[in-house]
């Protein structure tokens, strides 16, 4: 399998070849490039998931038996659960190269047009952050997952001709934080459409366990779970805190990372025991203290904390309304009974009928 990355150079010629470069990991921390890579190669090492892995594996079995592309695949989810590792595992189970793309580099026409008409037949293509893509994109994206064709224009004016160009059988696989934001008819065009959940601490235990085999560090099962318990039930953040914690271990002379150790780690890096950094924090005791437990707007939010809103929304929210901290509402964000009381504030009831709180510390 070949992992090839667009990097949106112009392409004058449509049949010309794109440029094939090894792609490489957004996250610094892992680098998919190396063979002790963080990131499992196949569904048999792929932890969690379970519904996804399985709703896979009988796609894939039934492409490869029928030697057919797999169905264009939407992955949608919080950021750090995998959607990136899973694109290139299901192309080395089909045994096909994949190129990785992202929306905000497909500006131009002949960006995506150039792509297509170099992609192989049963290729995948992978376009991150999908819903960012503009229309003309989309557009031509339409008849090329429908019927694996291009509309190309020539000429103009009354001269004007619309060209019908066959491409190989690809396949799409789209990934989003926001499944909402697609359009309906680019939606509607793949055949499976998959959600990824936040992780339990058990298997995030043994994502934690097999990292730290790759990365040669010795940790106990208590020392994997109290990680996993900060980790916010995402891999890409667990294996960061690993790495962390494996440093001060190092430095510390500690020939294992054990329940006392991570832990002594990770209060160092005001990591809390729900997994709660100090932005989280923050973002907690404003609705609090400023807006009264809320509701409070998240544009208000972003400001006071001088944070994007999108991100506030992307990467911070969707654990907190999970874990129960914050909940939304019509009016705004409102702090929860149970964030009142992780945080040492005093609930004074008033948002208390917008919960049932049976949550403990």
């Amino acid at each position: 399998m070949t992992i090839i990355s667009s990097n949106n150079s112009s392409i004058d010629k449509h049949k010309k070849k794109i440029k094939a470069r090894t792609i490489e990991a957004d996250e610094t921390e892992i680098d998919i490039s190396l063979d002790k890579s963080l990131r499992p190669d196949n569904l048999d090492d792929y932890t969690g998931q379970t519904q996804l892995k399985n709703t896979l594996l009988i796609s894939i079995k039934a492409a490869k038996e029928r030697n057919e592309a797999i169905d264009h695949l939407l992955l949608y989810g919080p950021p750090g659960l995998g959607k990136t590792t899973l694109a290139t595992i299901i192309a080395k189970e089909m045994n096909v190269n994949i190129r990785i793309s992202s929306a905000p580099a497909l500006e131009r026409p002949r960006d995506i047009v150039g792509i297509l008409m170099g992609m192989r037949n049963g290729e995948i293509l992978f376009i991150d952050e999908i819903h960012r893509l503009n229309k003309i994109t989309e557009e031509i994206l339409y008849p090329a997952m429908e019927d694996y064709k291009l509309d190309r224009t020539t000429g103009k004016g009354n001269s004007a001709k619309t060209l019908r160009i066959p491409i190989p059988r690809f396949t799409l696989i789209g990934a989003t934080t926001r499944a909402g934001s697609l359009s309906g008819p680019l939606r509607d065009r793949f055949g499976l459409i998959q959600r990824l959940e936040f992780y339990n601490p058990e298997d995030l235990s043994n994502i934690i366990k097999r990292s730290a085999k790759i990365l040669d560090t010795n940790i106990s099962d208590d020392g994997a779970l109290a990680i996993a318990l900060r980790a916010r039930g995402t891999p890409r953040i667990a294996n960061r805190l690993l790495k962390r914690v494996r440093d001060y271990a190092q430095v510390h002379k500690k020939d294992i990372i054990n329940n006392n150790i991570a832990n002594e780690a990770l209060e160092l890096l005001k990591v809390d025991k729900n997994g709660l950094e100090p932005t989280d924090r923050e973002l907690i005791k404003l609705i609090i203290e400023k807006y009264n437990g809320g509701p409070v707007g998240i544009d208000t939010i972003a400001a006071a904390l001088g944070e994007d809103a999108k991100t506030i929304e992307d990467v911070y929210e969707p654990f907190l309304i999970q874990a129960g901290f914050i909940n939304r509402t019509p009016r705004g964000r409102v702090a929860s009974p149970y964030a009142y009381r992780h945080l040492g504030y005093k609930h004074q009831g008033i948002q208390g009928s917008l919960f049932t709180d049976t949550r403990g510390d």
